[in-house]
């Protein structure tokens, strides 16, 4: 604990006074710690999970030569952003939590996590739409621009990310404001300078010094929300075509047997179709549906500049984030050709071990 030497001190009868200011810097850097530990608790193992999740999907893609084409590049590359916005997502929730770090350090902070973030969303939407052309259109899609020029495609949804996330190291950023001045790592209900703050050339680095309110805004509705909205848009076409084509060969089928009954084949697809949607629906339900609530109420408390719970902030966006990061995860663990060598491998494994007690029953018999 620090103690100033201007206002502690021994008093008459020797009890030790200890300066309200040195109260709350206790305070702040006790609550900061709380903090940490509970979004380290909280991210770390849904951290490792995505991170190796996705390691098992990209060795699948790679041992496998049949899957070394366009499509799934596309896919591998979304597979990388996944595995970075992994690596960073105990760093996102940090982002709501004011530190004690150096100006380059606190852009390092902030600008790294969002780009990923960013290149993330919109490697997700590249992805879609190009499985939403070959549904859609399949006899121009080996004609699209994308496969034409896959290096573009990869510019396209790894460059954009990376210039919109670095425009507050351009200067568009709120570090200069006169709100700041005297705050270094105050807390989220109190504004008290840390007096190792100056020695330490350090300031107070918080979101809201970073990315200003227009920023914050123009990423929200102007980037996020519409790729979500133009995913889930590509999701329910793709389900209607699907099921007015599932319509087509039940009415070419019953016209072959001449029947005005379904037969069994027709349910069987009928069933398949509804377990298609059902596991869609609880897919977005799960994956998009706490981002998008953590998104709104981020903003809310943004508009109306109203304080509230850090553990609140803290488990939402841990959770929001973390369930986006799944979806990824969704497709690929879905698609058999890419388990299907971490299966082997597995295989080989249990195999042997059931070898080695077997061969170690028999030589205790």
């Amino acid at each position: 604990m620090y103690l100033d030497g201007s206002e502690a001190g021994l008093q008459m009868g020797g009890s030790l006074h200890i300066s309200p200011t040195t109260t709350m810097d206790y305070n702040d850097s006790h609550t900061l710690l709380s903090g940490e530990q509970l979004i380290y608790t909280i991210t770390i193992p849904l951290s490792t999970s995505i991170i190796l999740a996705n390691l098992v999907i990209i060795l699948g893609i790679a041992w496998n030569r049949q899957l070394h084409n366009t499509t799934n590049y596309f896919f591998l590359s979304l597979l990388v952003a996944d595995m970075c916005t992994g690596v960073t997502l105990p760093f996102i929730p940090l982002m709501g939590l004011n530190r004690e770090l150096s100006f380059s350090s606190c852009l390092v902070a902030h600008i790294f996590p969002n780009f990923l973030f960013l290149a993330f969303l919109f490697n997700l939407v590249m992805v879609h739409y190009e499985r939403f052309i070959c549904i859609v259109d399949p006899l121009h899609y080996n004609n699209l621009w994308m496969h034409r020029s896959f290096p573009l495609a990869l510019l396209v949804v790894w460059v954009p990310p990376l210039l919109y996330a670095c425009l507050p190291a351009f200067g568009w950023n709120n570090w200069t404001g006169p709100d700041w001045d005297g705050c270094c790592c105050a807390s989220s209900q109190n504004l008290t300078p840390l007096s190792n703050c100056s020695a330490n050339a350090t300031t107070c680095c918080s979101y809201r010094r970073v990315f200003p309110n227009a920023f914050i805004y123009l990423e929200v509705y102007g980037l996020v929300l519409p790729a979500i909205l133009t995913i889930a848009g590509m999701t329910g076409r793709v389900l209607w075509i699907t099921r007015g084509q599932l319509k087509d060969i039940c009415r070419l089928h019953r016209s072959v047997e001449r029947g005005s009954q379904a037969s069994d084949q027709e349910q069987r697809l009928n069933l398949r179709y509804t377990r298609c949607v059902v596991a869609v629906s609880l897919t977005f339900l799960a994956c998009w549906v706490p981002y998008l609530i953590y998104m709104h109420v981020c903003i809310a408390f943004l508009i109306t500049d109203t304080k509230w719970s850090s553990t609140t902030h803290i488990v939402l966006s841990c959770t929001g984030i973390g369930s986006m990061a799944v979806v990824p995860l969704v497709l690929g663990l879905a698609n058999k050709q890419y388990t299907e060598p971490a299966y082997k491998v597995l295989q080989k494994l249990r195999d042997r071990w059931r070898r080695r007690m077997r061969e170690s029953e028999e030589v205790a018999v």
